[in-house]
């Protein structure tokens, strides 16, 4: 699953596609029908971005990407607004080992309308591309130059000029 580039943006419903960054912020477009552009300015918006969240655990953060891997196995996904008991059989099942009192119902329900809108996209059943590190480029061979010992080369010496009075 290739998640790269998927964002949330606090305050705004649905999810963003990263477009370009500028200065300021990112241009993001929604990935409803719509295909909404909205800017997002770092110092006012609050962005996650979807490879990068975690799920509160009992001992470790689960991984969202861990959960939509083990919710795409399940066949009856319920929808977003399904009841709050419903979602936590759900999550019991596809994140085990989640804090059941720091993981509220409406953290399921976004989670899980997220997966509803993201199930459709090619995106979502890539793999994820792993950042190979680049190999070091080879040291270049030193060039061999003959030195010549130069010969000085003599200067003339320099005209005096007359000064006029």
């Amino acid at each position: 699953m290739n998640l790269r580039g998927i964002v949330a943006v606090a305050g705004k419903p649905g999810l963003w596609k990263a477009l370009a960054q500028n200065k300021t912020g990112f241009i993001l477009e929604s990935l409803d029908t719509n295909k909404t552009k909205l800017v997002a300015n770092l110092s006012t918006a609050k962005i996650a971005a979807l490879d990068e969240i975690t799920i509160f655990g009992d001992e470790d953060d689960i991984r969202l990407l861990d959960v939509f891997e083990r919710i795409k196995a399940v066949k009856n996904v319920p929808e977003a607004k399904a009841d709050s008991k419903i979602l936590r059989q759900l999550f019991r099942e596809v994140a085990p080992g989640h804090d059941e009192e720091k993981v509220y119902a409406s953290d399921m329900k976004k989670i899980v309308s997220w997966y509803h809108i993201l199930k459709e996209f090619p995106l979502f059943d890539e793999l994820e591309t792993a950042e190979v590190p680049e190999a070091p480029a080879p040291e270049p061979e030193p060039v061999k130059k003959e030195v010549q010992e130069e010969t000085p080369v003599k200067k003339a010496p320099a005209k005096k000029k007359a000064v006029k009075k």
